[in-house]
């Protein structure tokens, strides 16, 4: 939330200051602690089962055999890591945090933490490619301030999205496939 902004007619620094005069010296330690540092971690999804349901700005598993459903994957795109043993790493990732799930530029990272030392078969990438500008996937756009320019894709960089994403994985570039998808549901089996 920007300066210029007024909620419930107070400004948000406002609001800040005078919470951290009602909390005292705890208080403002607290709040100088980055967002970052504060946020919950989703719990991940995984699933023995047969069929493991990803939504958005989460991130999940699937044993051998099993399949991720994706639902109403519009803006996102999908990042599915086919490991070595049959099991599938997922991550839905979503051009505008969801509150309480990953931001583009940490889903990556907790897709990686996820892998471990397992060995990488192959990674998919699919979904609304156009919308997605390759630093997303390290810069998210909720992390740009109020006024500063936000880059938008001028055309689809599939190219661009691999490298971010092997990038991201510590992954090849080779092992990265890039698809546009149109919207809708994805099943990966």
């Amino acid at each position: 939330m920007g300066e210029g902004r007024v909620v419930g007619g107070v400004r948000p620094s406002t609001a800040a200051f005078l919470l951290a005069l009602h909390l005292g010296a705890a208080g403002l330690l607290v709040m100088a602690q980055p967002a970052a540092a504060s946020a919950r971690v989703p719990a991940p999804v995984t699933s023995p089962a047969a069929s493991v349901r990803i939504t958005e700005g989460r991130v999940g598993e699937v044993g051998p055999g099993g399949s991720i459903v994706y639902p109403a994957v519009t803006s996102c795109l999908t990042v599915t890591v086919r490991l070595q043993d049959g099991a599938k790493v997922g991550a839905h990732a979503s051009l505008f945090q969801v509150p309480g799930e990953y931001r583009s530029d940490r889903i990556l990272a907790a897709v990686r933490q996820r892998i471990g030392s397992r060995a990488v078969r192959a990674v998919e990438v699919r979904g609304a490619v156009g919308a997605w500008d390759p630093g997303y996937f390290t810069r998210a756009i909720e992390s740009y301030p109020e006024g500063e320019q936000v880059p938008v894709p001028a055309e689809p960089d599939p190219g661009g999205l691999a490298r971010a994403v092997a990038e991201g994985l510590g992954e090849p570039p080779a092992k990265v496939t890039v698809q546009d998808v149109p919207d809708g549901d994805q099943t990966v089996v």
